[in-house]
């Protein structure tokens, strides 16, 4: 769905704000995502989804700092780690499919990322559906 598409992405940017700028007002912020989504649905679930990673962010990035054994957190490229709480967050939180949550959250990584950072997505959230209860994503032999 492209409505939530974009949702995801505008949800990303303030995520990247505020992992820059961790001072930056959110009144702000909640003024700009009304201001962007008129679709109340659509304007409900970027709100959900920005504001349940806010909410959830600690317990998000333990799981992602286990997950990622290799990798500090505080290492890891910002919109690669926004994208990792943002999927993780939909498949713990909003029930979204795993396969959704990871299509989503590659397409996003390489369009915000490095060249590498869709493979990495990919690998972290691969590794973290498990953790969910969510059934393993069947892939193509």
């Amino acid at each position: 769905m492209a409505g939530r598409s974009e949702a995801r992405r505008f949800v990303l940017q303030m995520l990247y704000l505020l992992d820059q700028n961790p001072d930056a007002e959110r009144s702000r912020i909640t003024r700009q995502l009304s201001m962007e989504f008129r679709e109340v649905a659509l304007r409900a679930f970027a709100s959900e989804l920005l504001h349940g990673i806010l909410q959830h962010q600690a317990a998000l990035d333990l799981k992602i700092r286990n997950t990622a054994t290799n990798w500090r957190l505080e290492r890891m490229a910002p919109t690669d780690r926004n994208v990792l709480r943002m999927g993780l967050f939909e498949m713990l939180y909003q029930g979204t499919p795993p396969a959704v949550v990871i299509d989503e959250a590659v397409t996003i990584a390489k369009e915000f990322g490095t060249e590498n950072s869709g493979a990495f997505v990919n690998g972290i959230l691969d590794k973290l559906m498990p953790a969910t209860g969510a059934t393993e994503v069947a892939r193509p032999e």
